[in-house]
């Protein structure tokens, strides 16, 4: 497969990128990622403004230099604190912070952030106007189509002019609109219909700034899309299906690097892994990023049940339960490669029988 040109604006070093995912896209599942992507943009969970300021900084913003790109994502919004919270961040190394307009949570709301301020766009700017001026690396917005009855593609239109303003690097543009009231965050993700014209639109009547898109996307859907918008998010598929992220690197980035294949991406991941339950991490934490590595393939279901529950035994170290759940799904394969050929096998007998 040829590499698709990456975009000529300022969206051509993050054409791809894993979407904030909450009790997701932690350290130990960006750490495991990096063995699959080395280029894609990840994120970090979204962390609140104030929890910068205040909380424990190596939990909430630690991360391992492996995990480069990373972007920080931010929730607030007040000004000052925000353009706090993202000096810190660029004083600990991350590559850009991002601003949270597009969460629906009852929590991000009681804060009056997340996707409610869309209805703001004048405090929004004024956010992305602090940050920009704090910081030297980029800051970027991820929103939405709109929200509750403020969801018209002119409001985003006006919404998107007045962020612009400021300077912002990037929009990321969730193809769905959020219901304050009535939905779950998990219902916002899926029942509100995807709105991809809107984006597109977005991106033609903004051809200077950098637009990417998300909702509903896998891997597959890229190539396509970068051929409308200048970058793509994903987000779901990234965490039930991570390795389907292996041919980005080559098909997007034109990185020619051998791909690891899924037993070297685990073992990769082990020392990692290993070195955080010396430091006191929780074991279920530490392993649920491996959990989809095998979605889609024959032993998928026993590749999770024997991580999951190995870990909740502990009688081994988490290497020797890995290698026995690898084993496990090796004789799976084998079972069902032998079934197949049998199949095969009596399928061609019956055939020359039925000839002769």
């Amino acid at each position: 497969m040829e590499s698709t040109p990456l975009p000529t604006n300022r969206a051509a070093s993050h054409p791809v990128s894993v979407a904030p995912m909450m009790e997701r896209t932690d350290r130990h599942y960006r750490v495991f990622m990096r063995g699959i992507t080395k280029h894609t943009l990840l994120y970090t969970e979204m962390v609140v403004a104030q929890a910068v300021r205040h909380g424990p900084r190596d939990r909430l913003l630690g991360f391992d230099a492996v995990e480069h790109p990373i972007s920080l994502q931010l929730g607030g919004d007040d000004p000052a604190l925000l353009a706090e919270a993202s000096k810190i961040a660029e004083d600990l190394g991350y590559d850009e912070v991002n601003l949270n307009v597009g969460c629906p949570s009852s929590r991000v709301q009681s804060g009056n952030f997340g996707v409610c301020l869309m209805g703001d766009p004048d405090r929004v700017a004024d956010c992305i106007e602090a940050m920009r001026s704090a910081v030297s690396i980029p800051v970027t917005c991820k929103h939405r189509i709109g929200f509750d009855e403020i969801d018209k593609y002119e409001d985003m239109q006006r919404f998107v002019a007045r962020v612009a303003q400021t300077g912002c690097d990037r929009f990321t543009v969730h193809a769905r609109k959020a219901w304050l009231q009535g939905l779950s965050p998990k219902d916002n993700r899926n029942i509100p219909p995807l709105r991809y014209d809107d984006v597109y639109r977005l991106k033609q009547e903004f051809p200077n700034l950098v637009v990417e898109i998300n909702g509903g996307l896998r891997v597959a859907d890229i190539q396509s899309q970068l051929t409308k918008v200048d970058a793509v998010m994903l987000g779901r598929v990234a965490w039930d299906d991570p390795y389907s992220f292996v041919t980005v690197d080559a098909d997007i980035y034109g990185d020619d690097s051998p791909t690891l294949s899924r037993e070297e991406v685990v073992r990769r991941y082990l020392p990692y892994a290993e070195d955080r339950l010396t430091m006191g991490h929780r074991i279920s934490h530490v392993v649920k990023p491996m959990l989809g590595l095998f979605a889609g393939e024959v032993g998928a279901r026993l590749w999770r049940r024997q991580l999951t529950e190995g870990g909740n035994k502990r009688t081994e170290s988490l290497t020797e339960i890995v290698e026995t759940a690898l084993s496990a799904v090796h004789s799976a394969q084998a079972r069902f490669a032998e079934s197949t050929a049998a199949r095969a096998q009596a399928a061609t007998i019956a055939d020359i029988e039925h000839g002769s």
